[in-house]
């Protein structure tokens, strides 16, 4: 078992294509890992294990027929409990949707599917993706496996935990404002954020609808290669969906390379605030680009300051709408439902006792800055910050190809330190949230152990929009020299469950 489960992805679907695996091996080994081991890490929400041994039997079933198996056909994946799967719960986190079934696939869930890639659960995660922890899942919060007293990133902690504990080699996420790749970063994981648009968000449950962004997980910049390829593409059933081909992300992962490319360092993202530990393992990879031929360029945002500001008035205010949908009336949680109460009480009822306080603070947040005499002076202030990090962003790429940063300014921090401080928890997503309110790309991927604690740190990097490729090509090589440095992948060193 443990031979199988250390495979990358890409090696585990070459050795399914020639019958040196069984789909159902493969999928067996990981279900036996999630036993093993998810009381303690509690990755998954629901694990579908009759329906994963399914699938799997259906890949084998056709390599047995000859049909030509596609790149990560019978390959594991754990999906992000934000995505809906028709037949199996879909909850967000969430106690308001507990035992909802959908009766539809989400249209990522659908294209996972028609990849034959074996869906083995659903994961933990933020209550409604608002978090930078999974602290705020309803259903208790997910171990970093590296030390399972610490967080394994927000929201999406349940995906790079998985990944991290060798419970499946290929994982989705969403990205809010970092959801991707901060848990990536802190699990010494790879998580990529699309291009906005880049992955259908139809069957998504929406958070932020102008920022929420569907993506890769992967312990290796190649396997995330080959799943972003997969999801993403053009999808008539989300308005937000781009029309366009979807970048060579593949071709750049296998032939990574930064000779002779210009790569950025933005001066707001270090400083105060900054782990000493993460800007050393930072500084380290920016000489590590001096090496590989790369002319490093600095690089002035001023507007990158303000992100966070504008980012906590646009994400509350969305989700203030988008959650309105939850009230009893059409599907989920129903509380107090006597004969004897309105739908007003009904629906105040409900709320109160299915969401969770830091969804009910982005809730309140949101409505009041939408209200009547506040929307000038609040939401519509920040759409125009927003308007100038996407102009900072136009004006570095003019000079760079891509830029690169420290994903997140700490390493793991403990479970329960940042709970009853909101803002020193917002601060965990500084370096990514940018990224999120411009719709460019950026991936996070391993770049050392932080020398106080002995957690993984993450190096994001930053490309335009729809040239995600760029993300693949430097974080190839970068890897590649890295792995060439340490002689191992890092998460090698992580203390085994």
């Amino acid at each position: 078992m443990t031979e199988i489960i250390k495979l990358t992805a890409a090696r585990t679907a070459e050795k399914i294509a020639s019958g040196e695996l069984t789909a159902v091996e493969v999928t067996e080994a990981h279900l036996a890992r999630i036993d093993a081991v998810d009381e303690k890490v509690h990755a998954f929400l629901h694990v579908d294990r009759e329906g994963a041994l399914a699938q799997a039997r259906a890949v084998d079933a056709k390599r047995a027929a000859g049909e030509k198996l596609g790149p990560l056909a019978g390959v594991p994946l754990a999906l992000k409990d934000i995505f809906t799967t028709e037949g199996i719960p879909t909850t967000v986190g969430s106690k308001i949707l507990e035992g909802w079934i959908p009766p539809y696939d989400a249209t990522l869930t659908k294209r996972l599917k028609a990849a034959d890639i074996v869906i083995l659960g659903k994961t933990n995660m933020d209550e409604f993706a608002m978090g930078s922890s999974t602290e705020n899942s309803a259903y208790g919060p997910t171990g970093n496996p590296w030390d399972l007293t610490r967080i394994p990133g927000g929201s999406g902690g349940g995906s790079s935990a998985a990944l991290a504990s060798y419970e499946a080699p290929l994982a989705i996420g969403t990205d809010t404002g970092g959801s991707i790749r901060q848990p990536a970063a802190v699990t010494g994981t790879v998580g990529v954020k699309p291009t906005y648009g880049a992955v259908s968000r139809y069957g998504m449950v929406a958070f932020s609808s102008s920022l929420d962004q569907g993506g890769p997980c992967a312990r290796t910049v190649l396997d995330a290669a080959l799943l972003h390829e997969v999801i993403a593409g053009h999808d008539p059933l989300d308005s937000t969906s781009i029309d366009a081909p979807v970048p060579p992300v593949v071709e750049a992962a296998r032939n990574g390379s930064v000779e002779g490319m210009r790569v950025g360092v933005v001066q707001q993202f270090r400083g105060e605030g900054y782990q000493a530990g993460v800007l050393q393992r930072f500084d380290e990879s920016v000489e590590l680009l001096k090496k590989l031929g790369a002319e490093i360029v600095e690089l002035d945002c001023p507007s990158f300051d303000l992100a966070l500001s504008a980012y906590y008035l646009i994400a509350p205010s969305e989700c203030s709408s988008n959650l309105a949908r939850f009230d009893a009336m059409r599907y989920g949680l129903r509380v107090g439902d006597d004969g004897t109460k309105s739908a007003e009480d009904v629906t105040a009822l409900t709320r109160e006792a299915g969401f969770g306080d830091e969804v009910k603070r982005r809730i309140i947040l949101g409505t009041y800055a939408l209200s009547s005499g506040y929307y000038d002076a609040y939401y519509g202030s920040a759409q125009k910050v927003r308007t100038l990090i996407t102009r900072d962003f136009e004006k570095a790429f003019e000079q760079v190809d891509v830029i690169v940063s420290p994903t997140t300014p700490t390493t793991a921090f403990p479970i329960g330190e940042r709970a009853d401080d909101p803002m020193a928890m917002y601060l965990a997503d500084l370096c990514t949230i940018p990224t999120n309110m411009a719709g460019n790309a950026a991936m996070s991927l391993p770049c050392g152990l932080a020398p106080e604690d002995g957690m993984p740190v993450g190096l994001q990097i930053i490309a335009p929009a729809l040239k995600d490729d760029r993300l693949y090509k430097v974080g190839a090589a970068v890897e590649a020299a890295f792995v060439e440095k340490w002689g191992h992948h890092l998460l090698e060193e992580a203390p085994s469950l």
